[in-house]
């Protein structure tokens, strides 16, 4: 049928349906109503979406046809509803409108949820990662205020009231540093809980799907 499009063929229509308005003048004018379908089903669009191109269609006196569409989004969805693309999905953090039928859906739904367990583990350990680098970047900086403060603390020429105000700030600086190397190293203990999660799931799910 003309609307079994390639993969790539149909990562490119969703991509394209994925924009504000969800067709084009240009992809009204084509009338791929069976193509549109296709993609739509396959990326796990509900049944109304087709009501988002009408709307989009109408701008350029176009009506969508209705059958075609349906009957092929019909085919998009036997693509979309597999144990492969419902663990890609839950990984990705995408939400799931329930559109499988029911005899798909019992494979459909695991998948998805195992998706969605490995998307978690994913998330945490990127999340403590970052947090680990950003307390290292802070200690950083904390160090060249200290060494630049301590090297105007050096100079000539400073009055009482200068030494003491530097002086606090240094003080200041170095409270700082302390708390900002206490968050650092219980965002480490977090990343090693993180990367020790990470570990279980890829462990978990490793020879069912591809992590």
């Amino acid at each position: 049928m003309k609307w079994i499009l390639g993969g790539a063929g149909v990562a490119g229509v969703a991509l394209m349906l994925g924009s504000c308005a969800t067709m084009s003048e240009d992809q009204c004018r084509a009338g791929d109503w069976g193509g549109v379908g296709f993609a739509d089903g396959a990326a796990g669009y509900t049944a109304d979406r087709i009501q988002e191109h009408a709307k989009a269609c109408a701008k350029h006196q176009i009506a969508p046809d209705f059958a075609v569409y349906s009957a092929a989004r019909e085919d998009g969805l036997r693509r979309y509803c597999t144990p492969e693309s419902g663990f890609s999905a839950g990984r990705r953090g995408a939400s799931y409108a329930r559109v499988c039928p029911a005899e798909l859906e019992g494979d459909f739904l695991p998948a998805y949820e195992d998706g969605r367990v490995t998307h978690a583990a994913e998330s945490a350990l990127e999340s403590a990662r970052s947090s680990v680098d950003g307390y290292a970047r802070r200690l950083e900086e904390l160090d060249d205020k200290l060494r630049a403060k301590q090297e105007e603390l050096r100079q000539e020429g400073l009055t009482d009231e200068q030494r003491e105000q530097i002086r606090n700030r240094i003080q200041e600086v170095r409270q700082e540093r302390r708390d900002r190397e206490r968050d650092w190293r219980r965002a480490q203990d977090e990343l090693r809980e993180a990367e020790r999660r990470w570990d279980e799931v890829r462990w978990r799910f490793g020879s069912r799907y591809r992590i």
